[in-house]
């Protein structure tokens, strides 16, 4: 049986790394967003 997650992956770490990031970065200016609008 081989495992399902790469003991070492080289490109699949980066790559969800990046689209996390990415997610937090979108989340953190929604958060300031909403921050600023509310009264």
């Amino acid at each position: 049986m081989q495992p399902v997650l790469d003991p070492n992956p080289q490109n699949g770490q980066k790559k969800m790394l990046l689209v996390f990031g990415s997610f937090f970065a979108i989340f953190a200016v929604i958060a300031v967003i909403a921050i600023i609008a509310s009264p």
